[in-house]
């Protein structure tokens, strides 16, 4: 059995409290891209096996998401052990939530295979002790995110008439550190009543808090995001804790080559 983990996009995130188990309180709105996924398959096995093609993060087996999630079900379920096979093409380290999008399809995954019959909250339940945005993943659907990321509210928001561009330096941005170096605060406007504002509109409104806390990577994410706007973009922003910057136009155009930077279209 096989499925395709997406990627995700934040349009707009901010940081607006410490909480006391160290975590942050943050609002952002996700949306899924569903043309930049991943591939995530499984078959029983006797043992439990992870295959990992596309990227290689050197990273012991049980320090996987995807296996993390199999054994969470594991502990509460009596499933057998499977063999994974994991292709990445999300790149890793880009705000794009492709971690959180493989351990939530290897829950559903497994929750189909042996007819766990789990609903909706249930995988949401197991999926946020995974990470924080794991749950989104669950529905796949846009949701203005509330608490640690895992507090869903559906919204009515359509951008498959746009072209999305993504826009992946070769850095990553060190995400607990730019927590380390942010200072919650509630934003100035409503996310929930700008998202329904025209998109050009966004520009001077729609923020992502941690465009500011990217350290020696600020100017380079200011150029992409000028990049994009040259090239006619509606709105650009850093996607999560970055590093990629994306773009949403009314068309894909030729973007020119950029030095060190990986270009995905997604869309029509």
């Amino acid at each position: 059995m096989i499925l395709f983990p997406n990627c995700k996009i934040n349009i707009g995130l901010h940081i607006t409290a410490k909480r006391a188990d160290g975590f942050h309180e943050i609002e952002t709105i996700m949306y899924p891209v569903p043309n930049v996924k991943d591939a995530l398959e499984i078959i029983e096995r006797s043992n439990l096996e992870l295959h990992v093609s596309g990227a290689n993060f050197g990273e012991n087996m049980y320090d996987n998401i995807v296996v993390k999630a199999h054994q969470l079900l594991q502990a509460n379920y009596k499933i057998p052990n499977v063999s994974i096979h994991l292709h990445k093409a999300i790149p890793h380290g880009a705000g794009l939530g492709g971690g959180s999008a493989d351990a939530a399809c290897m829950l559903q995954l497994l929750n189909n295979y042996f007819k766990l019959n789990l609903d909706t909250q249930i995988l949401q339940n197991y999926a946020a002790q995974l990470g924080s945005d794991c749950a989104f993943f669950i529905e796949n659907k846009p949701a203005l995110a509330t608490g640690r990321g895992e507090i869903l509210q559906p919204i009515d928001l359509n951008l498959s008439m746009y072209k999305i561009c993504l826009l992946k330096p070769s850095f990553s941005i060190n995400t607990a550190q730019a927590y380390g170096r942010c200072k919650p605060q509630k934003p100035n406007y409503n996310l929930s009543t700008t998202i329904v504002q025209p998109i050009h509109t966004w520009k001077n409104i729609i923020s992502n808090d941690f465009e500011n806390l990217c350290g020696e990577y600020t100017t380079e994410i200011v150029e992409l995001k000028n990049t994009l706007y040259q090239a006619g973009a509606m709105y650009a922003a850093m996607s999560g804790s970055g590093s990629t910057v994306y773009g949403i136009f009314n068309k894909e155009c030729n973007l020119p080559a950029i030095k060190n930077v990986q270009i995905y279209w997604s869309g029509l």
